[in-house]
């Protein structure tokens, strides 16, 4: 497990740099989940700045605990849109069923983020 750690925490950091580089190439599909009285465009930049920021700290060992802990509480923070897009009649991700299988993928990445800023605690404490 020992080799496996290192791998899954830098695939994290890329997906997430990845996350965040789709924001500005294609913004579209983002803001189906942004609430309606936000403003759609800002928030969705912010969000890939925040993602792309994140995404590069975990590859430095002086940011990844802070980077994974970030990374951590902004999937929590987006749970709840997820959740919403599960009930919505046209759902922003797609279809009903690509709302269903991305509803327990968002669990998938916060336990993810959580491992992850655990095992970077661990080095650092």
């Amino acid at each position: 497990m020992k080799r496996i750690q290192p791998i899954l925490t830098y695939l994290f950091g890329a997906i997430m740099i990845a996350g965040g580089i789709a924001h500005f190439v294609n913004p579209a599909p983002y803001a189906g989940f942004i609430p309606d009285f936000l403003p759609k465009d800002l928030v969705n930049y912010l969000t890939g700045i925040v993602e792309i920021a994140l995404g590069a700290g975990v590859f430095f060992p002086q940011t990844r605990t802070w980077a994974t802990l970030g990374i951590f509480l902004l999937m929590i923070a987006f749970l709840p849109l997820h959740v919403l897009d599960v009930f919505k009649e046209n759902p922003a991700i797609g279809s009903k069923t690509v709302a269903y299988i991305r509803l327990p993928m968002q669990f998938v990445l916060i336990a993810w983020a959580w491992y992850n800023y655990r095992q970077s605690k661990a080095r650092t404490s």
